[in-house]
């Protein structure tokens, strides 16, 4: 049920749906509750009012209850930020500069590009710093986001877990674009990247002059 795209998918999807399916459960409790209690005990049908006296039990279930069900919520939220705070050794480093309005990425081998590619079931860290104002990374699908300032390094780790294109973001308004700092995530199988990594074409698939030539003399 909570499989997803990135190794974070599964806890990040069940800290939320818990939060969610407890707090439907008690929005509509009450409500019931606050509905029959309105007709039970309306004036018409209580025109004298009458004492209601404590009930120890009631009283202890409704706080020992909520508490656990908190202390669960709090659990799920602090195991998940653990995870993502626990950058794994030898994974590959992708420094990410966000300024108005885009997204840019360095490879360890100095490769630049405007898109971010990255390859399968590989763990990856994002050095991100930003040269002018905040801003937010932000991978929906990924269920990752990072504030990202000025003069501060700040660091986000992944890996991939679906070949495909996912969606990068700005969550932070940041300004007059804010709403076009848009980029793509690629995944591709690591052989195709490290294929392209070390080739010096800027985009995987991209046809070089150079190659074209070649191919040609060797006809």
């Amino acid at each position: 049920m909570f499989d997803g795209v990135s190794n974070f998918s599964q806890s990040t999807d069940l800290a939320f749906f818990f939060t969610l399916v407890v707090s439907i459960f008690f929005l509509v409790l009450i409500t019931v509750l606050m509905i029959y209690f309105v007709i039970k005990y309306n004036r018409k049908r209580n025109p004298k009012a009458t004492n209601v006296h404590h009930n120890t039990a009631l009283e202890v279930t409704w706080t020992v209850i909520p508490t656990i069900l908190v202390l669960i919520m709090f659990w799920l939220g602090w195991t998940g930020y653990l995870e993502q705070s626990r950058v794994p050794a030898n994974a590959l480093t992708i420094d990410v500069q966000a300024q108005m309005w885009k997204w840019s990425f360095k490879y360890p081998n100095g490769k630049q590009t405007d898109t971010l590619y990255v390859p399968l079931n590989k763990d990856l860290v994002l050095n991100l710093h930003s040269i002018d104002v905040n801003h937010a990374f932000y991978v929906p699908k990924f269920r990752i986001k990072k504030d990202v300032y000025p003069n501060q390094k700040r660091t986000a780790w992944f890996h991939a877990k679906e070949i495909g294109s996912y969606d990068i973001a700005c969550a932070e308004y940041c300004g007059l674009n804010h709403s076009y700092m848009y980029n793509k995530v690629y995944v591709m199988p690591e052989n195709e990247f490290n294929a392209w990594l070390n080739s010096p074409a800027k985009y995987p698939g991209e046809v070089l002059a150079s190659d074209t030539v070649s191919n040609k003399s060797n006809q």
